[in-house]
């Protein structure tokens, strides 16, 4: 069983203003996918504070899947700070879940959300919506596994 963290970035949910649904929904999903999280936090839309997190938690789990904070605003800054702190980026978990949300609604192209590794650990930003996390997850959520098992140093055979 891999081990997995849930940041939702939401300056309302931080301070108690706002439930954190996304959150709620995701660590479902992942633990209906035999992911174990172990850590789920809401925090505020903070350079520092994401990229703290990000860092540590990089270290002792296996996926690190963020919600919120992808989109156009000022304090959207969770693709940003994720580029900041991986070794690669890995491209096509962000455009397949973009290319799930296209059927759906074309603002989806305005995600900038981004997937990457730093050490041996998968990181993924999600879109803050319900829909949107169910749509981006589901996406990619049947190569997370063989993913973090690459990472890992598996000798299985791996496309690309």
């Amino acid at each position: 069983m891999f081990r997995a963290a849930i940041l939702t970035l939401s300056d309302k949910g931080s301070r108690g203003e706002r439930v954190d649904e996304s959150g709620r929904i995701l660590r479902e999903i992942l633990e209906q996918a035999r992911i174990e999280v172990v850590q789920y936090e809401v925090i505020a839309d903070d350079r520092d504070i994401l990229k703290d997190r990000l860092i540590n938690l990089s270290e002792r789990v296996d996926l690190i899947v963020t919600n919120g904070g992808t989109g156009l605003s000022p304090r959207d800054i969770t693709p940003d700070v994720t580029l900041e702190i991986i070794d690669r980026e890995v491209p096509g978990i962000a455009e397949a879940m973009r290319f799930e949300g296209l059927k759906k609604t074309t603002r989806s192209m305005l995600s900038r959300a981004v997937a990457g590794t730093r050490g041996e650990c998968l990181i993924i930003n999600l879109p803050g919506s319900p829909r949107a996390v169910r749509e981006g997850i589901g996406a990619v959520l049947d190569v997370i596994p063989h993913a973090i098992e690459k990472l890992k140093g598996s000798e299985k055979e791996c496309a690309g």
